[in-house]
């Protein structure tokens, strides 16, 4: 009888041995799991956020704008960027020299909280989003050294509906959103978003600040 006792013992213990070994696979092999699936999101976002970077490039460069046209288009971007530079700096007056352009704004806001809130606050004011600065950014990069700068009595003289022009030429709603909203600024000084809007490695850019 003791060594039937001493036996079934054993074999609990070997039991209980085995399914504590068992457990510990499943913990691990459930660690992997998660890891495995934030990878994977990761990775899924990362490509989300490539394709939606490639199809703005297309779109940038996909209509055929007359030089005049594009001319036009710059110069109210160029001026929302200067703008948008100019009010950030108004805010911080104590880092004029650290933020010499508006390129150094968006890169510092990543880690500095103080230039961050600033930033979105610039934005808010204007009735812009990030969506509409990447897409001008975007806009800004790709015809910066062939484009040319038209003031606003110019502007005014070759194109009367430019709004018209961007809505008619610009298929990509991301990159025409922000170039409307462009006009919007300059013409008006803030952006108007509908209601349902309301519900719901960038180059140096202007490397001195004017009004």
């Amino acid at each position: 009888m003791n060594n039937e006792t001493t036996s079934l013992k054993e074999a609990m213990k070997r039991v209980d041995h085995r399914l504590q070994a068992l457990e510990a696979q499943f913990k691990e092999l459930d660690f992997t799991k998660d890891s495995l699936t934030q990878r994977f999101e990761q990775h899924s976002k990362a490509l989300a956020s490539q394709a939606a970077q490639d199809e703005l490039w297309t779109a940038v460069l996909a209509p055929k704008f007359t030089p005049m046209e594009l001319n036009i288009l710059y110069s109210y971007v160029i001026e929302v960027l200067i703008c948008l530079h100019t009010r950030v700096l108004e805010k911080l007056p104590d880092l004029v020299r650290g933020l010499p352009t508006l390129a150094s704004v968006l890169r510092r806001k990543v880690k500095n909280q103080r230039i961050r809130v600033v930033w979105e606050s610039v934005l808010e004011e204007c009735g812009l989003q990030e969506g509409d600065i990447t897409a001008l950014c975007t806009f800004f990069i790709a015809h910066s050294s062939k484009a040319e700068y038209y003031g606003a009595k110019v502007r005014r003289m070759c194109i009367r509906d430019v709004p018209f022009l961007i809505t008619n030429m610009v298929k990509n709603q991301a990159l025409q959103d922000g170039l409307l909203r462009a006009v919007q600024v300059i013409e008006k000084g803030k952006a108007v978003r509908a209601p349902e809007e309301q519900k719901s490695s960038l180059k140096e850019l202007i490397p001195s600040v004017r009004n």
